[in-house]
């Protein structure tokens, strides 16, 4: 067990990134198909292909999982996984060809590095190429190349974050990993203690001093304030959680989405203030079949992965564009 999403058999992870321009995006391919399900929970989300996980709609599996920034514009990351799929003959045989089945969600990054430069297919093509079953990276890469969070003042009192995943063994064999890019508008918590750990810096602290007594602003306080809750209708855009939680549990596409939404508790424990408007957290969930489990065993302990993905997220984002980050 490497603490990684890679963990649950069957799962290859792959990023790539312009630590330049600071934008990136991560793949998760399950190449012998994986039911999925979808949760989506922030008023401002950017994802393709989620109606297709409906559970009353047809397509049963899901072959790639792509996480990106760039906003809208990342989305265009998809069609270089679709055509390296397509390479390996993977996707829905329709026929005359194979459909690969690539269901997205972006995050806006646009605010930090360049706001011109966005992934791409070829981008997206190249986290292919370097998906491996034993990846475990965290921090700034992948889609978590531009992330950050604590953003109610404003990107001049943000912090860095990054991608983060965790895993675990819970009984019988089965396995639950989440991998999650986190760019918040509230603060990350630490669930055993309760403590802000990344988040809005206070202004009256020093640029590196988010760790000392007072460094905190503390997002969810600021907004009973009166400057907080003037300032909320101009706070950065620049937020929304994605990520996608996996297991080797054998799963229907309505059991996929129960886990999608119960993973989502993770999410709550770790982020606060979590799924405002100006967040678009959308979790993913898929289930690769090898498992006979209880769903709402998997969706308990999915939440408790997806927290402390978050948390691995921030702890191993290093300082760049400016922002401070927990690595240094």
């Amino acid at each position: 067990m490497k603490n990684s999403i890679t963990d649950v058999p069957g799962i290859e992870v792959g990023h790539a990134q312009n630590v330049e321009a600071l934008t990136g995006c991560s793949v998760v391919i399950c190449r012998k198909g994986a039911v999925a399900g979808v949760d989506q929970r922030g008023g401002a989300p950017g994802t393709r292909e989620t109606d297709l996980l409906n559970p009353v709609n047809i397509i049963e599996k899901v072959h790639a999982l792509l996480l990106t920034g760039g906003s809208a514009y990342g989305l265009e990351a998809a069609g270089g996984v679709m055509r390296y799929l397509e390479e390996q003959k993977i996707g829905v045989n329709v026929g005359v060809a194979r459909v690969p089945i690539v269901p997205a969600a972006v995050l806006l990054d646009l605010a930090i590095g360049r706001a011109d430069v966005r992934p791409d297919a070829e981008m997206g093509y190249r986290a292919c190429l370097n998906a491996a079953g034993d990846d475990s990276k965290q921090g700034n890469v992948g889609a978590g190349c531009g992330a950050t969070v604590g953003k109610l003042f404003g990107m001049g009192q943000a912090m860095k974050s990054g991608i983060g995943t965790a895993s675990m063994e819970i009984g019988g064999g089965l396995i639950v990993g989440a991998l999650m890019a986190v760019n918040a508008l509230g603060d990350v918590i630490d669930p055993a203690s309760g403590e802000i750990i990344a988040g809005t810096r206070s202004a009256q602290a020093g640029p590196f001093s988010f760790g000392e007594p007072g460094g905190f602003a503390d997002t969810l306080q600021q907004m009973k304030t009166l400057v907080g809750r003037t300032i909320l209708d101009f706070a950065s855009r620049s937020n929304t959680v994605i990520g996608v939680v996996a297991s080797n549990a054998r799963l229907t596409k309505s059991q996929a989405t129960k886990v999608a939404q119960m993973a989502q508790d993770g999410l709550a424990r770790s982020i606060r203030p979590a799924h405002t408007l100006l967040d678009g957290d959308t979790l993913f969930a898929i289930g690769t079949g090898e498992k006979k489990a209880d769903v709402s065993i998997v969706g308990a302990w999915s939440a408790e992965v997806v927290a402390r993905a978050i948390v691995n997220a921030v702890i191993n984002s290093a300082s760049t564009g400016g922002l401070p980050g927990l690595a240094g």
